[in-house]
């Protein structure tokens, strides 16, 4: 099968991000990374292509910046990578448009499986894999956990409040990874190399034939109105009483008062 996953190059989420005086956030000193849950996609598509075969293609929206991205997965199992050539500011719906029609684009032949990380670590939306199969009209499975091919579709395990459910789809399909039971690989020194090598493909919007009306700030349908630090946690009560009694009445007083009892 011909499988493409769909990554976002975001702020490391180990790092604290803090906010400038106007506002933003502070990112200049935070190395940027592929999205945690696009790893788990590129992996879990990985696995797929060396039990059945196939080839993986990594698909990103963005600037020369996002380069390092594509070649870090070509590092650990991707066999071409793409990048459409957009800063723009788009909200979700703009970037699952744009990466709808690079899609298009992106392959020597029409894929299969469309795979993206379920959510991105910063924006944290949710929308853009369901979006992707909205605007090219294929089926969607979100949550996944695990994928196998069945009768020229595919079956996939999803996650859901209740537990977990099997759910079959005919191909082409895009479906929107969760963390499996498993973690992604690291790339060799000797992969490290050969990604640097390896050719990416660049796209522009002419290429896409992307409609300015339907991506960027002008069509951003969401948009983000301000970004405040969260509060700082209160610091516990201690209760330091010698005797056992004593610490278990004042505990009872403490809850009371809060009304927890």
């Amino acid at each position: 099968m011909e499988l493409l996953v769909c990554i976002k190059q975001v702020p490391d989420d180990s790092v604290s991000v803090g906010l400038n005086a106007d506002g933003t956030p502070k990112l200049d000193e935070i190395t940027p990374v592929v999205n945690a849950f696009d790893t788990y996609a590129l992996e879990m598509a990985a696995r797929f292509k060396e039990a059945h075969g196939g080839s993986v293609t990594v698909l990103t929206v963005g600037g020369e910046g996002a380069v390092p991205a594509l070649r870090s997965c070509l590092a650990v199992g991707a066999d071409r990578a793409c990048r459409l050539a957009d800063e723009s500011a788009c909200d979700p719906q703009g970037i699952a448009y744009l990466l709808a029609q690079a899609s298009k684009k992106a392959g020597e032949q029409p894929f299969d499986v469309i795979f993206c990380g379920s959510e991105s670590t910063d924006a944290s939306s949710a929308q853009v894999g369901a979006q992707v199969a909205e605007l090219l009209g294929l089926p969607v499975i979100t949550n996944v956990l695990a994928l196998e091919p069945k009768d020229g579709g595919i079956s996939a395990k999803q996650e859901t409040e209740d537990g977990y459910r099997v759910v079959e789809a005919s191909c082409p399909c895009v479906v929107t990874i969760v963390k499996p039971d498993y973690e992604p690989r690291y790339p060799s020194i000797k992969s490290k190399m050969a990604a640097r090598k390896m050719p990416i493909t660049d796209l522009s919007l002419a290429d896409v034939e992307a409609d300015a009306g339907k991506f960027g700030p002008e069509a951003a349908k969401v948009r983000r109105v301000a970004l405040s630090a969260p509060p700082q946690r209160q610091s516990g009560v201690k209760i330091q009483e010698k005797e056992a009694a004593e610490a278990v009445r004042r505990a009872m007083e403490l809850m009371a008062g809060q009304k927890l009892i």
